[in-house]
């Protein structure tokens, strides 16, 4: 009997939990179905393989499914599919199918469409994340249900609760106006409506909200302030307007996010209130009157922004002491106070921008104390007194800039012990003394100015060490002496001025050994003898002034000398040329300089033809098309039925080809040279029967680091052999031994659209619609290399000099030389590569790559390609509240006629607003190129 009776106790516990399970099917199953049924609303894609229907009740649980957890019941009580790549929309997903779901995160995918009213019916929802996709429309009201929700993230959407139509600030529409009067701002092209609910303020359980990168616009509810457990608040890039609501004081806030609005008025004292607050940002909107002064009461401040605003007054007292700040950014106010007095020792503090307000003391020598320091800008102020020697112990500074001040006495003798300084600015102030030798020491600096000084004495030598240096300005000061022969060392070198001071002396030859020069300006000065022959051969100069000097003598013939004008050269002794305004030259002169150089041509026509001669010959082909390993036959079908095509020639005799090359190009004489970078130069190579190709050759191992010709050399050649694109350059074949290393390509026509920008015909040429194309064709490249390729790879050198133009002006992305693999389980922390001028601002400070800097890049190339210049000053500007006025009408290039087609209209508008989007300062708030792509294709698609 005890054994029956034990065996019944058993069976009635199987037989509970059997029914346990049949009563917790009928809801499983209802959920498996509703998930069921979004799948099949959604495009094809492998997130979602595993949900799958199953005839057997047992397998249909989707409990097992990716992303799906369930309770002890079989109902489903989270749904993270976050980072899924998940595609389509939410509204055929029945919230009201999932009574039991506590956690919902769909973050960083691609869902497009609006947020179902039925979201609201998810009663016990404690976690909401839908940020960091494409979303649009406006919050539902029905959020204010979800009384349990402790998180809700919906940042990096475009929710804004209106229709997408484009405006003026005075609303008048687009279609009925054209381009006359639209604004340049970020947040060109609005979205109309977009408020947050008031009702937000039933959400009592509320820890973070962040709804930052949308359109919301109108006042900040105050009803926020109904949140008691609330801590973080971001509502950062938004249009909201209105003042800051004073409950916020009576909130638990410890990071409070309100910048790039357009919020006004003042601060409210209630702010100092939040005693816990450790990141407080209020910069970009249009706040007036002072800031709160007791805004680190509570001693944990860590990051503080209040730049670009109105603020005047004094800086809060309480930053004195606030040891524990990171990051402090105050530039472009109205503040007033001492500099010496108002702060203070912060042992952590990394990066502090005081610039243009109206600060005056004296720099104390308490900021070497501030050992983390890595930027420390205080420009556009009146601040007195000497550079304290203390500042030279700030060994992790990168960014020093102390210009347009009233500082006196000399510049640091040991300012070469800041060897991880990248950007020294001193400029308009009053520094005498002479250039310290020192500054040699500085090897990663790659921009210097010193200009509007009263320094003197010689140039110094050591210079000519700095060898990252992109931009060196000494202008405007009283410096005697000869130029250094040893700037020629500074390779990576793009603009140099030194006009107005008192040098003398002949222009060094080696000026025209540097290979990316671009703006050379040497005018007012006491230089004196002939203009150097080598300054003729410069490919990459644009700009030359040599006026006012006593120079004598013919120009060289070269490019520069012959777009330049005559002003360029007034002033001289006894300058002769062909340009007009200039005498000519006597033909003895002519014909000496001609028999000169057809002396020296030979020479190294005989000493290049020996050389290659007396060496052996190695070459090894690569192909892309060998990437699709073809069979045999495949490549004998090809080799026969093209035989005007070189590659079959190549793959089957390399030797051939090689020689062809060299022979064609006269063993890589100058004249075949139509253009030079940093470490290769490149040649117009015809050979004999066959098509015209672009041959890339690296610099000699005297005329550069043999490890960083090489590194180029490799990073090109794995990066194009990974790759093939209609917009990106094709590699047919290289070579790769002692004599003659070279890498052979496609023959581009057209040039550089640098090239076609700064010709008044070229720039005629690039009409508004061939423009568009040419941003649309970059913008396929780099969307290809960041999302198509396995790994990504980031070119990190996109500028309108590396992007090449067919005969009928199509654009291809070239020049692959700093090209990078982006290794997902890497850090990818790099040295600085680029261009001037097209750098991200954060590889200055963390040496990160990632594929937005590429994207950052990419909005300088367009803006370039509206402006028809580099926009230079314009981007430093943008988030400025001054750069609002500037109407889009004075920022196309005024070489072309205004668009007269409203769809061309259109279409500039949208590239515009595309390109200041990718100039945010931020790089996880910038676009991705994929996305940047989506917009264009979806004008397209409308117009």
């Amino acid at each position: 009997m005890a054994c029956q009776g034990k065996l019944s106790l058993h069976v009635l516990l199987a037989l509970f939990v059997l029914l346990s399970s049949c009563k917790a099917n009928p809801r499983s199953k209802t959920e498996a179905e509703a998930l069921l049924r979004w799948k099949e609303s959604l495009p094809d894609q492998p997130t979602l393989k595993s949900w799958v229907a199953h005839t057997n009740s047992s397998a249909s649980s989707p409990c097992k499914w990716r992303g799906i957890t369930c309770n002890n019941e079989g109902s489903i009580t989270e749904i993270n599919l976050a980072y899924a790549g998940l595609r389509g929309n939410l509204q055929n997903l029945n919230f009201s199918s999932f009574p039991n779901l506590l956690h919902l995160d769909l973050s960083v995918n691609k869902l497009t469409g609006t947020i179902p009213t039925n979201i609201g019916t998810l009663s016990k929802l404690q976690y909401l994340d839908l940020s960091t996709n494409s979303l649009n429309g406006s919050l539902p009201l029905s959020l204010a249900n979800l009384t349990q929700v402790y998180q809700l993230d919906f940042s990096l959407n475009n929710i804004s609760g209106g229709l997408d139509r484009r405006l003026f600030p005075d609303g008048t529409s687009l279609s009925k106006t054209g381009l006359l009067s639209l604004k340049i701002f970020v947040l060109q092209y609005t979205k109309l409506g977009g408020r947050i609910p008031e009702e937000i303020g039933n959400l009592k359980y509320l820890v973070v909200m962040a709804l930052d990168w949308n359109y919301f616009c109108g006042p900040i509810p105050p009803s926020i302030g109904n949140l008691s457990d609330l801590t973080t608040l971001i509502l950062n890039q938004n249009e909201f307007s209105g003042q800051i609501p004073v409950s916020f004081g009576t909130l638990k806030l410890t990071h409070l996010y309100l910048l790039m609005n357009r919020l006004s008025g003042s601060v409210p004292e209630e702010i100092v209130n939040l005693s816990s607050l450790v990141t407080l940002h209020l910069a970009q909107n249009n706040f007036t009157g002072h800031l709160p002064q007791q805004v680190c009461q509570g001693g944990h401040l860590v990051n503080f922004s209040a730049a670009f605003n109105n603020f005047t007054g004094p800086i809060p007292v309480s930053l004195k002491y606030c040891r524990t700040l990171y990051r402090v950014r105050l530039e472009h106010n109205q503040l007033t106070g001492y500099i010496d007095q108002d702060f203070g020792v912060y042992p952590n503090l990394t990066y502090i921008d005081l610039s243009y307000n109206r600060l005056q003391g004296k720099l104390s020598p308490n900021w070497a104390e501030c050992q983390n320091l890595t930027v420390l800008r205080v420009a556009g102020n009146l601040i007195s007194g000497k550079i304290p020697n203390e500042i030279v112990q700030l060994s992790k500074m990168g960014y020093l800039d102390l210009s347009s001040n009233q500082l006196s006495g000399e510049i640091p003798v040991e300012i070469g012990k800041l060897s991880k300084l990248l950007k020294l600015i001193l400029k308009d102030n009053k520094l005498s003394g002479e250039v310290p030798a020192g500054i040699g020491g500085l090897s990663n600096l790659d921009s210097l100015d010193l200009s509007i000084n009263m320094l003197g004495g010689p140039i110094p030598g050591q210079i000519g060490d700095c060898w990252k240096l992109q931009s060196l300005s000494l202008s405007k000061n009283y410096l005697n002496g000869t130029i250094p022969n040893q700037i020629g060392n500074l390779r990576a070198l793009q603009d140099l001025d030194l006009s107005f001071n008192s040098l003398m002396g002949g222009i060094p030859p080696q000026l025209g050994s540097l290979p990316v020069l671009e703006c050379l300006n040497l005018s007012n000065n006491n230089l004196n003898g002939l203009v150097p022959t080598s300054l003729g051969s410069m490919m990459s100069l644009i700009s030359i002034n040599l006026s006012n000097n006593n120079l004598e003598g013919p120009l060289p013939d070269g490019k520069i000398f012959r777009s330049s004008t005559t002003g360029d050269f007034s002033n001289n002794k006894d300058l002769c040329s062909g340009i007009k305004g200039l005498q000519p030259c006597n033909a003895s002169v002519k014909n000496e300089g001609v028999g000169n150089m057809k002396s020296k041509l030979a020479i190294i026509f005989v000493a290049s033809f020996v050389g290659a001669i007396s060496l052996s010959i190695t070459f090894v082909g690569i192909f892309l098309y060998l990437k699709r390993k073809h069979s045999k036959n495949m490549m004998k079908v090809e080799s026969t039925s093209n035989s005007k095509n070189p590659f079959s020639i190549w793959y089957f005799d390399g030797k051939t080809v090689y020689k062809d090359i060299v022979e064609a190009s006269e063993s890589f004489d100058d004249k075949y040279c139509i253009g030079a970078g940093g470490t290769a130069k490149v040649y117009k190579v015809e050979i004999l029967g066959a098509q015209v190709f672009a041959v890339k050759k690296p610099r000699s191992m005297a005329e550069g680091t043999e490890s960083e010709i090489i590194k180029s050399f490799t990073s090109e050649l794995a990066a194009l052999t990974k790759i093939r694109h209609r917009n990106i350059v094709k590699l047919f074949g290289f070579c790769f031994q002692d004599v003659h290393s070279f890498l052979v390509y496609e023959f581009m026509e057209r040039g550089s659209l640098a090239n076609m920008l700064c010709s008044e015909e070229g720039a005629k040429e690039l009409d508004w619609p061939t423009r568009i194309r040419v941003v649309k064709s970059v913008a396929y490249a780099l969307s290809y290399m960041h999302h198509d390729c396995v790994p990504p790879i980031i070119h990190r050198d996109i500028s309108s000099k590396n992007i090449l133009l067919s005969s009928d002006l199509v654009a291809y992305v070239s020049d692959f030389g700093t090209a990078r693999f982006l290794k997902p389980d890497s850090s990818n922390w790099t040295t600085i590569a680029g261009t001037y001028g097209y750098l991200a601002p954060e590889l200055a400070y963390t040496m990160a790559v990632t594929e937005k800097c590429d994207v950052y890049s990419f909005g300088v190339l367009v803006l370039e390609v509206l402006m028809g210049k580099h926009p230079g000053e314009l981007i430093t500007n943008l988030n400025s509240p001054t750069s609002t006025s500037a109407p889009l009408k004075d920022v196309l290039d005024d070489r072309l006629s205004p668009p007269k087609s409203l769809k061309i209209a259109d279409e500039l508008a949208l590239v515009q607003n595309l390109a200041l989007f990718c100039l945010r300062a931020n790089p996880q708030s910038r676009p991705t190129m994929c996305s940047v792509c989506r917009q264009l294709e979806k004008q397209v698609a409308t117009s």
